[in-house]
């Protein structure tokens, strides 16, 4: 998510005193001409609080004067946005290093708690029951944490980076805690402390996460596939994972065509580079303010509103007849808003290298969107 307070505006340069006299008429009456008397019937008497009033109200309409006619447009137009802009004061230590520090710190550990409970093979009642007697088994979660905070870390950097590039002050990422028995986290996001300017920022900000992101977790699965196995179906139970188009490249290539009969069950490594492109792809739908409402937005303008609102029946359907999350999703979209909040400048041109980009994070989310992310078997 610079701005220097206007200049003041300065006095008026105009020191000539003020000329009609106050214990004079300015027109005596032509009838009743006397150059004798100086307190002839034709002049007006003033009283005293009048000329205390007059000096005061003339100062009065003389600044409004010169502010009208000196103060250049550019000065006006610079006060007007000195009320709209003034910046904020800086964070606290605590929010800038503290705040970070603990989340992630809460954050390794429920995730690498998560990682040990997927693998534990000892009889347990739950999660908390695995940690009071099974607390050294959290070794076991290592590869599983490390590569998910690994995958995390490098979409969050895609985003602070870029929004240090474009001199708009950010946040050191918050990541979330979350139950250990899935994954252990519910993700991270970063603080944009101003506007976004343009719709180069805007878009640069908002595609460098997911594709930071999606070549971390390309690394991780080519790695955890070549440590997963392939059994029997009777062998296997519990939940199980949608199947993206990039997965089932990569399982074709290292394993050749799976028969019926088989299931491929993953590695922890596996498993957390799949939830990377699942990251991927939530993050890709073009609502709001998920990183795809950004590039819908800076690529489409007002028309990604119209591209959301029809996504919205399409997620519908398939959470009531696949995955319910998508209803969860849409309720969320709704709350916050299905459209883009517009910049500051509008009218910046993205240039067709963008473009070319935002084909390519049209085609990543292609690759790691799964219809039915999860269901039991």
């Amino acid at each position: 998510m610079d701005h220097s307070p206007p200049d003041r505006l300065s006095s008026s340069d105009n020191n000539t005193p003020y000329e009609p006299s106050l214990l004079s008429h300015p027109n005596p009456s032509p009838s009743n001409p006397s150059e004798d008397n100086p307190l002839s019937p034709a002049i007006t008497p003033i009283s005293k609080e009048k000329i205390l009033q007059k000096p005061i109200l003339d100062k009065s309409e003389q600044e409004q004067i010169n502010w009208s006619s000196e103060t250049p447009p550019s000065e006006i137009r610079n006060r007007e946005y000195f009320f709209h802009e003034e910046p904020l004061p800086p964070p606290s230590t605590f929010s800038t290093w503290g705040l970070p520090i603990l989340l992630f710190g809460l954050t390794v550990f429920t995730t690498l708690w998560a990682g040990a409970f997927q693998v534990n093979t000892r009889p347990v009642k739950g999660a908390w029951d695995f940690l009071i007697h099974h607390p050294t088994s959290f070794v076991n979660g290592i590869p599983f944490a490390a590569t998910l905070l690994g995958i995390l870390v490098t979409h969050e950097l895609g985003h602070y980076v870029l929004s240090r590039i474009h001199r708009v002050p950010a946040s050191f990422p918050l990541f979330i805690p979350g139950p250990p028995h899935l994954i252990g986290t519910f993700g991270a996001v970063i603080r944009l402390r101003s506007p976004i300017m343009n719709r180069r920022a805007l878009f640069d900000i908002g595609v460098a996460g997911p594709i930071a992101g999606f070549i971390a977790a390309v690394l991780a699965i080519i790695v955890g596939l070549s440590l997963s196995d392939v059994i029997p179906k009777e062998h296997v139970f519990g939940l199980q994972l949608g199947e993206p188009l990039l997965l089932q490249f990569f399982a074709w290539m290292m394993f050749g065509p799976i028969p019926p009969t088989h299931e491929l069950v993953l590695h922890p490594i596996a498993f957390a580079a799949w939830f990377g492109f699942f990251v991927t792809a939530i993050n890709l739908l073009p609502l709001g303010q998920l990183d795809g409402g950004h590039v819908a937005f800076a690529v489409m303008g007002r028309r990604q509103r119209t591209l959301a609102l029809a996504l919205i029946p399409l997620l519908l359907y398939m959470g009531l007849t696949g995955w319910p999350g998508w209803i969860v999703w849409v309720g969320l979209a709704a709350m916050v808003g299905v459209g883009h909040p517009p910049v500051c400048d509008p009218d910046v041109a993205l240039g067709k290298g963008r473009r070319w980009v935002a084909w390519l994070a049209l085609g990543i989310f292609i690759v790691t969107f799964a219809p039915v992310p999860f269901s039991i078997g």
